[in-house]
Formats: structure tokens, C-alpha cells, sequence
């Protein structure tokens, strides 16, 4: 077996394992910092939005330009005095968007184009785009965000309980403001590349937050019937039962999504790329993170309070205050840590993860 493949196996039994509940402040107050951040440069900065948004004139070119991309940049923002975003094409051409451009001003553009790029008008294409089609897609794609969220929380309440809905609602809209403030601070377009990558992040991190609530769902079963571990203690041996897994999923997306963000659109230049390849590249990385120290750590700090949890605390920790008073260890099996049919709670007699193992106990043996 890898070294990998055994460490998951040996976080899977609770052998060894990291205390990601009794940490959850830090990651709150990392979660808090970002997020801050992350509104901020939306609110200084703002967001570049697409000509799909603005509305404006795109001129392509499918002969090569005597000048530069930097060179047609300045010509095409001082014909027409807006800031005009100059791409290379593969066959050697140029794609201008220039936001805020009307049909006569567009066809003055296309002559200065002509004679500073050196090709004759007629192999410049020029569209003009309406600034209602972005807003159509804006709109759409709000309303769909609208009802997914509502869906989502509809469905977690179902199947698992309303704390976990409460808990994957936060950990998505964190993504989503973290994603959407990394574009604000890099400053890369906004296009309806970018709006479907949001959308498609969300399904990545929800993904991510149940496959922990999963797992918590059954280690909590009959949890009040057993002294040996708390709510928030099962909570965290349920992340680090599946933390490799998470690892290996989230680092197989991301290494695709990277080639189209950091050589598709930073070395070959194919700028288009970036619109819907950095959101899926922040947003995958947001996912994995809060579905491991946002998600499930909220849902400990919510269940915590109920009273049967409450209940549950005290009567563990006044076990293993009782054993460590007569120097035995907690670990040992008593009536509580029984089934109705009277076998060991095999489901949790696993190690309390970030508290050392008693000799010789192997998960589910006694």
C-alpha cells in the first residue's frame, strides 16, 4: 500500500488524525480575514465586467498586425476614448473589445484600426453587443443561484438535519464571495465564462461538504447511548476519516483547471481561458477548504447546544474524570457503551483523534 493509501487507511480507523473542531476559532478568524478581503476589493476595486455586460464593439482581425498587442491596445483606447482589451488569436490576428461604443463611433474605430494595424477595413470584423444580453445572463444566472441555494438547504434538511443545511449554505456563499473577490484584487474580466464557472463550483464544494456530513450522519447514530466520545469529537474523526479522499479529489480537479490557467492563458496567451478557469481554480480550492474547517466545525459548534448534546458532554467527561481519578482508562467498556442487544459500540471505539491511543486497543476489538 502507497504511504498515502495508508495514511487515509490509518486516519479512516482513527490511528492518528489532526483536531480540526478544538482549532475551529483559528479557521474561523482565517475564514473571517479572507472574506473582509474579499469584500473590500470588491467594494474599492469593483468588479471589470465584460463587454457581454457593458455593451460595446469587438473588431477581430484574421491577418496578422504589423503592431504589437501593447501597440493596438494604445491605438484602439485613444480612437475611442474608452480602455480597449487586446487579445492575440491563434492564426496571428487580434481581438479588440473596446465597452461603451455605439454604431457610428464603431465604424470610425474600424478605419483608425485599419490604417495604424496596416490591414485593409474590410478584413476587420466588427460586432457591435448589446449591454441587455449581459444583463439577461446576469439576471438568469442569479435567479439560478436563487433557487439552488434553496434547494440545496431543502434537500441537506431532508436527508441529514437542518444544522447541516444551515452549516453547507455558509461554507457555499464564503466560496462564492472569496471567488468572486479574487477576481475584484487580480482584476481579470468578468464574462459568462466566468458566471458559469460560479455556478460550477458550487456543485464541487457542496460535493465535498456531504461527503463529511455523511460520514458524521453515521458516527452519530446512537451517539447518546455511549459515554466514550462527544458530538465534537465524532464530528472530527469523521473530517479526518475522509480527508484524503477529499485531498485526492480536490487535487485531481485542480491539476486540469491549472493547465488551463496558468498555460493556456498565461504562457500561450489564450486569455479567454481565464475567465472561467480561475473561478473554477479559487472556488475548488474554497470548496475543499471549507467543507473541511467551515462546514462541519459549524455544524459541531451548533449541535453542541443542544441539550442532549449538552447532556452527553458532561456524562463523558465526568467518565473519564472518574477514570483518570482511579488511573484506569477511559476507554473501558461499560453497560452505556453498549448495544440494545448488548455488543460493543463498535461504530465508536475508535481513538479520539488528537488524543493518544491506549496501548494495545485496535479499532472495534476490545
Amino acid at each position: 500500500m502507497s504511504r498515502l493509501g495508508n495514511l487515509g487507511a490509518r486516519l479512516y480507523r482513527g490511528e492518528v488524525g489532526y483536531d480540526f473542531i478544538r482549532n475551529r476559532k483559528i479557521w474561523y478568524g482565517v475564514s473571517i480575514l479572507i472574506t473582509i478581503t474579499a469584500i473590500i476589493g470588491v467594494a474599492v476595486g469593483g468588479l471589470r465586467m465584460g463587454i457581454e455586460f457593458e455593451g460595446g464593439a469587438v473588431f477581430t482581425t484574421d491577418t496578422k498586425a504589423r503592431i504589437s498587442t501593447v501597440q493596438a491596445t494604445d491605438v484602439a483606447t485613444e480612437a475611442s476614448g474608452h480602455q480597449a482589451i487586446v487579445q492575440e488569436l491563434g492564426n496571428g490576428g487580434l481581438r479588440i473589445q473596446i465597452t461603451e461604443v455605439d454604431t457610428a463611433t464603431a465604424n470610425e474605430i474600424k478605419e483608425t484600426l485599419s490604417d495604424e494595424l496596416g490591414i485593409p477595413a474590410n478584413d476587420i470584423n466588427a460586432d457591435l453587443v448589446g449591454p441587455s444580453w449581459g444583463e439577461q445572463i446576469a439576471n438568469k444566472a442569479w435567479t439560478g443561484l436563487g433557487v439552488f441555494m434553496i434547494l440545496v438547504v431543502i434537500y441537506l434538511a431532508i436527508a441529514f438535519e437542518w444544522r447541516m443545511a444551515v452549516a453547507a449554505l455558509i461554507a457555499l456563499i464564503h466560496d462564492i464571495t472569496i471567488t468572486v473577490g479574487v477576481y475584484a484584487l487580480v482584476g481579470f474580466e468578468v464574462t459568462p465564462g466566468t458566471v458559469i464557472g460560479l455556478l460550477t463550483i458550487l456543485g464541487y464544494s457542496l460535493y465535498d461538504t456531504v461527503v463529511v456530513f455523511d460520514s458524521l450522519k453515521e458516527g452519530q447514530k446512537d451517539i447518546t447511548k455511549q459515554t466514550r466520545f462527544t458530538y465534537s469529537e465524532i464530528a472530527n474523526r469523521s473530517i479526518n476519516s475522509t480527508l484524503v479522499r477529499s485531498i485526492n479529489t480536490t487535487v485531481v480537479a485542480l491539476l486540469p483547471v491549472a493547465g488551463l490557467l496558468f498555460i493556456g492563458g498565461g504562457v500561450l496567451g489564450a486569455g479567454m481561458l481565464n475567465d472561467i478557469s480561475l473561478s473554477l481554480f479559487v472556488g475548488l480550492a474554497a470548496g475543499a477548504y471549507s467543507s473541511i474547517f467551515i462546514a462541519t466545525p459549524l455544524v459541531a459548534d451548533l449541535k453542541e447546544r443542544d441539550p442532549q448534546m449538552k447532556a452527553l458532554k458532561k456524562r463523558v467527561l465526568a467518565k473519564r474524570a472518574a477514570a483518570a481519578a482511579k488511573g484506569e482508562s477511559p476507554d473501558d467498556d461499560g453497560p452505556e457503551d453498549r448495544r440494545d442487544d448488548g455488543s460493543p459500540d463498535v461504530e465508536t471505539v475508535g481513538t479520539v483523534i488528537g488524543q493518544p491511543r491506549s496501548p494495545g486497543r485496535t479499532p472495534g476489538k476490545r
